[in-house]
């Protein structure tokens, strides 16, 4: 199996993790590509002339059997930057601090990967969405998806702004608010969670709109099917705003139009045996704990 490694930072809580990992992959003499920039941050930071060999990638191609994030869920949603529509499964180690995304545990590299080689795994789709603007924007062209949620806010100004929703062509609201998360159900355990949206199921079919402190207390969140079209359009008192991608944010002016829908690929996640999201709703956000039972 051909594998891509990505990561973003080479820190010392990272270390050992990225260290369990390379001496796993050269014992195993796998066939091993690790991002470029990562390799470059990795040869720099460790002595180990072994790591130095490992040949590099800057895209990937259908080439690959499996792409390994290791870092945290932000690194992951990178990470699908280069995955794009190439169905290449992800599996995330995690060396961040929650790890919804990213699961795996420095402990637990060697039996996962041991499992993953034994095709002991399923794989979970994740829904993602897309973007178009009118006028068009070169930076959100080049990568106009995102796992998690796109967002619009305000910039450069502490007044809210409004923000117009159509739903299908149908007129629903005029936000005025600080923002509007468009989120996924992957995502919704992120911004959107933060900002009062529900959490839902990754198989779920649904999108949830939750505006970002809004001034009016019936703007609740709102869960729509994942089949429908949105359309925004942004007003305030700058010429600007904000619209953010996952990790990635550009500055649009308020003329622009912003449609949204559901991407035609999705991003393939790697669960192991005995993985699940509700496993993970218990271990990570505590769901339903009460120290009195």
């Amino acid at each position: 199996m051909k594998i891509a490694i990505y990561g973003q930072h080479y820190q010392r809580n990272i270390h050992p993790g990225i260290k369990l990992l390379l001496d796993y992959v050269i014992e195993k003499k796998l066939e091993v590509y690790i991002d470029k920039d990562f390799l470059e941050l990795i040869v720099s930071q460790d002595n180990n002339p072994a790591y130095a060999t490992f040949g590099t990638f800057g895209t990937l191609d259908n080439s690959y059997g499996l792409l390994i994030s290791i870092g945290g869920d932000g690194t992951i949603l990178r990470a699908i930057t280069y995955v794009r529509d190439l169905d290449i499964p992800i599996v995330g180690i995690n060396t961040g601090r929650l790890g919804f995304l990213a699961t795996i545990q420095n402990t637990q590299i060697r039996t996962a990967l041991n499992s993953i080689l034994k095709k002991r795994f399923k794989i979970s789709e994740r829904t993602l969405l897309s973007i178009e603007t009118t006028p068009g924007n070169q930076d959100i062209q080049s990568t106009n998806f995102a796992l998690n949620e796109i967002a619009v806010s305000r910039k450069n100004t502490t007044s809210m702004i409004t923000i117009t929703t159509h739903l299908d062509g149908e007129y629903l609201t005029s936000y005025w608010a600080d923002g509007l998360i468009i989120s996924t159900p992957t995502g919704s355990t992120g911004y959107s969670l933060s900002c009062g949206g529900p959490v839902i199921s990754p198989n779920a079919q649904s999108f949830v709109l939750t505006p970002i402190a809004p001034h009016n207390l019936s703007a609740r969140p709102l869960v729509i099917p994942d089949d429908i079209e949105i359309h925004l359009k942004i007003d305030g008192r700058e010429d600007e705003f904000l619209i953010s991608l996952d990790s990635r944010i550009a500055t649009l002016p308020n003329t622009t139009t912003v449609t949204i829908r559901k991407a035609p690929f999705t991003i393939k996640m790697v669960e192991l045996v005995g993985e699940s999201f509700i496993d993970t709703l218990r271990k990570k956000l505590l769901w339903g704990e009460d120290k009195r039972n």
